[in-house]
């Protein structure tokens, strides 16, 4: 190094700094000489200004001189390990008062040689992820150096079975700039069944390009980042379970519930079809004692003779049907179709034709649309029932012995309707819609 050359003059100090090196974290030192070429005696103030006065100081920071003489300080640099202190050469100035010519104050500079550190700071978030084929990662990456630097990622896994994709894939770094890289890990194959498979990996960010290969030394600090992937399977164990307990379910339809269904429903169509047994004095039976054989008619099949009617005294003999009371008389039944609208109360009748009498054995009541509301069934001035729409679809009442209706009563429905329902078409009807059927033993009487 070759030392600056002295200055000189009334109240000038001669001032001599050699050039010097120094790393960051590190301490340097250089010198600087001092000179009194004055008459007098002087007392010099010295502080180091510019860049380096920070991490710089001056050792002793105050001289006195004889005229004539001289004295070398220290000037001791301790630069930071930090990426403000950047790699390269630095100006370094010591300004030098005098304390009686302060007019002759002198600023000698040098140069300082900054050498490069390096260093990178990682994190990978979230360390665990779970998926069935993908997972996405976030690498934060600092340059914690004092030179730039283009950053590169290496993945380690034991095995192949993850594939790895950064983006961006080398970013350039800055002193002190931070990055965000996204990581997506993904398998090649699929878990179907069973327990979760854990898939451990490693990230390594290191310093690429032709600054890192030229550098024999590695300095540069390379963590292992480590984290894990979770592949869990496409169909879960509650799953598995839920399509086995299905399956039994359907076994057992269709190998023991199915067949008692079917079996019940045969019973129920069987009772249905067959006859039903006629009670002494019934129009029906009329006469039934006297045909050959014994034999008597299918229902609805009147035997000869039958249907005409027998006034007392007449024929045989035989005492007949009193007034008012049904001489013969066959099967009939009646529809009353009634359709309410909504939050209106409307009624629908049946009337017995003259000179008849109407014995009810039987009425069905269809609610087919699911309405809401209170239907009330007369039979004249009697009330049979009242029903709230909303208990049933379908209904059915018998008795043994016919309900009578004399002639020119009614059989009479009454629907409130409070809410239409919702027909096999799927959209709810404009108004509610009941139908009834009655039916029984229609005669006629006497004159």
């Amino acid at each position: 190094m070759t030392p600056s050359a002295a200055s000189s003059g009334p109240g000038t100090p001669g001032l001599d700094i050699p050039v010097v090196t120094v790393a960051p974290g590190g301490t340097a030192t250089t010198t600087l000489t001092v000179r009194n070429d004055s008459d007098i005696v002087e007392a010099y103030s010295l502080e180091v200004v510019g860049d380096c006065a920070p991490w710089s100081t001056v050792e002793p920071a105050r001289v006195s001189l004889y005229p004539g003489t001289s004295e070398t300080v220290t000037i001791r640099l301790e630069p930071p390990r930090s990426p403000e202190v950047r790699a390269g050469e630095t100006p370094l100035a010591v300004r030098v008062l005098p304390a009686e010519h302060p007019d002759a104050v002198r600023v000698p500079e040098t140069t300082v040689h900054i050498e490069e550190f390096h260093e990178l700071r990682t994190e990978l978030l979230p360390r665990r992820r779970r998926g069935w084929l993908r997972g996405r990662y976030r690498l934060a990456v600092r340059n914690e150096g004092n030179t730039p630097v283009q950053v590169g990622f290496t993945p380690g896994q034991a095995g192949e079975e993850l594939a790895f994709a950064f983006s961006p894939a080398e970013p350039r770094l800055e002193p002190g700039e931070s990055a965000e890289t996204g990581l997506r890990v993904r398998t090649g194959k699929p878990v179907w069944f069973g327990a979760p498979v854990v898939w451990p990996f490693t990230v390594v960010a290191a310093e690429t390009g032709e600054q890192d290969a030229a550098r024999p030394d590695d300095s540069v600090h390379r963590p292992a980042l480590e984290a894990e992937f979770v592949q869990i399977p496409l169909f879960p164990k509650w799953l598995i379970a839920l399509l086995a307990a299905l399956l039994a379910l359907l076994l057992a339809w269709f190998a023991l519930v199915r067949p008692a269904v079917r079996s019940a429903a045969k019973e129920a169509a069987h009772e249905a079809v067959q006859p039903r047994p006629t009670t002494a004095g019934d129009p029906g039976d009329a006469g039934g004692s006297g045909d050959a054989g014994g034999a008597s008619a299918p229902p609805g099949v009147r035997k000869p003779g039958q249907g005409q009617s027998q006034r007392p005294g007449a024929g045989d003999g035989g005492t007949g049907a009193g007034p008012g009371t049904a001489a013969d008389g066959q099967q009939s039944s009646a529809t009353i179709d009634l359709k309410t609208s909504g939050g209106e109360t409307k009624s629908g009748t049946y009337k017995v034709p003259e000179q008849s009498v109407f014995g009810v054995t039987d009425i069905v009541v269809a609610n087919f649309q699911g309405d809401e509301g209170v239907m009330t069934i007369t039979f004249g001035d009697r009330k049979i029932t009242t029903i709230a729409l909303e208990t049933f679809r379908n209904q059915d009442y018998h008795w043994v012995t016919p309900i009578k209706i004399s002639a020119n009563d009614t059989v009479t429905i009454e629907v409130t309707c409070a809410k239409p329902g919702t027909p096999a078409t799927g959209r709810r009807a404009q108004g509610c819609h009941e139908v009834l059927n009655v039916s029984g033993v229609l005669g006629r009487t006497d004159q």
